[in-house]
Formats: C-alpha cells, sequence, structure tokens
C-alpha cells in the first residue's frame, strides 16, 4: 500500500461526513439490496483490489448496495471484497470516540504516514465482519487520514480521530488484501479462527467452497 508523508493541515481541507449524517444513510441503504457477506479464506479478501476507473451507475449501486449490507450486519464500516467485489471503494457508519456519526464512501483510498507527534497507539479490541464473531486486542494510530475519491471520481480527504481512525485503516487495508487478522501473531490469530468457529455469524455469509 503507498503511503505518504502528511505536514500539518487546516481542518477545512477534509471532508465534512458528520452533516445530515443519518438522511445520508438512511438514502443509501434504502437504494441498496443486501448482500452476504464474504469471509476470511474467500481469495478476494486476500489479494489487492482493482482501482475504481468508472465513477457512473453501476459504482453508485455497488454503494447502495455496501451500505444495505453495512446495516443489515451491524457494522460500521464495509470494503466492496467483503460482498465478493474486487474494486477499491469503502464505506462507512462510524462513530468517534465522542460519539460524532460519520457517514462517507472513499475509492482508491492511501492511508497516509502518521507524523510522529500523532503516533499514539490505541490496541483496542478489533473485529471484522468477514471474521464473524472474534475479537482481539490491536494496537494502530488514534488518528489516520485517508485520501482518495469520493463516488464521483472527485478528490477526497477523510481524517479521524479513536474507534472511527481504527475504521479507516481496517476498511484501506482491506482494499489491499489485508484482515486485521493479518497483524496479529501466530497464537492471536489461532484464537480469533478457534473464536469464529465457536460462534454462528448473526447475518448471511458466503461459503467458502
Amino acid at each position: 500500500m503507498a503511503q505518504q508523508d502528511t505536514d500539518q493541515r487546516a481542518d477545512d481541507e477534509f471532508i465534512d461526513d458528520t452533516v445530515d449524517a443519518e438522511e445520508r444513510e438512511l438514502a443509501y441503504r434504502e437504494r441498496g439490496t443486501v448482500r452476504p457477506i464474504t469471509v476470511v479464506g474467500h481469495p478476494v479478501l486476500h489479494q489487492e483490489c482493482d482501482d475504481v476507473t468508472e465513477f457512473g451507475d453501476e459504482l453508485a449501486s455497488l454503494i447502495d448496495d455496501m451500505f444495505a449490507s453495512q446495516r443489515a450486519a451491524e457494522g460500521v464500516g464495509l470494503a466492496a471484497n467483503q460482498i465478493g467485489v474486487g474494486l477499491k471503494v469503502f464505506v462507512y457508519d462510524c462513530p468517534d470516540d465522542e460519539g460524532v456519526r460519520h457517514v462517507g464512501v472513499v475509492c482508491n483510498p492511501v492511508l497516509e504516514e502518521v507524523p510522529a507527534e500523532r503516533r499514539l497507539l490505541d490496541d483496542s479490541n478489533e473485529g471484522c465482519l468477514s471474521v464473524p464473531g472474534a475479537y482481539a486486542p490491536l494496537a494502530r494510530p488514534d488518528y489516520a487520514v485517508v485520501r482518495g475519491q469520493d463516488a464521483e471520481g472527485k478528490p477526497i480527504a477523510v481524517q479521524g480521530t479513536g474507534y472511527f481512525a481504527r475504521c479507516l485503516q481496517h476498511e484501506t487495508d482491506h482494499l489491499y488484501g489485508r484482515l486485521y487478522i493479518d497483524r496479529l501473531s501466530k497464537r492471536e490469530r489461532k484464537d480469533v479462527m478457534q473464536q469464529m468457529a465457536e460462534r454462528t455469524p448473526r447475518y448471511e455469509v458466503v461459503p467458502n467452497d
């Protein structure tokens, strides 16, 4: 995954993904159709996705389906390959640590390197819709900046703190073929897979052949 150095930036450089969050999320998912979630072991989850190059009706329909699927699975973020589509786009409906709701779409995301002065690690539990029922502590920076494009192809930048920062990093990882369990030790990964084996998903998943 390509990364960029970042300097201190003005807040007005970033999109405001909190405005009309409830209304926008509802509009997306009411247009969409719920699709089953792919789970660890499915090939589409373990390879880098293709760049989004067409910003038209087909992408808009995919985004609607992603919001519908995310809500049905009670998630806070969803990458396209989690519903079997190998394109670099993710959606999110995620609160930050202050309880502020963020709703948005990022195509072709690039996660920027966190400046040293903001490199504070948060080792909270992390879970994934593609690893249903399992959680493990994972240290990630508590501040994140993602650059990419919106659903119309316009350049955007999204910043997040706390839980929302974790979401931005987690979903970007997905589109480069990495699950959070790939960042765990062998022992931790084994424990997560055992948790998953002992639980029944609360949403529809794609069985691995």
